[in-house]
């Protein structure tokens, strides 16, 4: 009886081995392009087509007021000329 299970042992465990063969895959190689020589320059393409005007842009905002300016001097006395003024007429 020891042969027995002494041979199937071993039969078993060569029939487990003999499962585990790797499968080996060959991955065929990627074509790649190469391209040719350059083809003759193509005619030049027609005009394109003039664009549309513009829209006018809106009107600014309305600047500050600006700071007072610094009080000048007081003028020389004159030779004593008096100057009159005539208001203008109004209709």
């Amino acid at each position: 009886m020891n042969h027995t299970l002494l041979i199937s042992a071993l039969l078993a465990t060569l029939s487990l081995a003999a499962c585990d063969n790797p499968t080996v895959v060959n991955v065929p190689a990627t074509p790649v392009a190469v391209p040719g020589p350059a083809g003759p320059q193509g005619e030049t393409g027609s005009q394109g087509a003039t664009g549309y005007q513009g829209e006018t842009g809106s009107q600014g905002a309305t600047g500050y007021q600006g700071n007072e300016g610094v009080q000048g001097e007081t003028g020389a006395t004159g030779d004593q000329t008096t100057v009159i003024v005539v208001p203008a007429e109004t209709n």
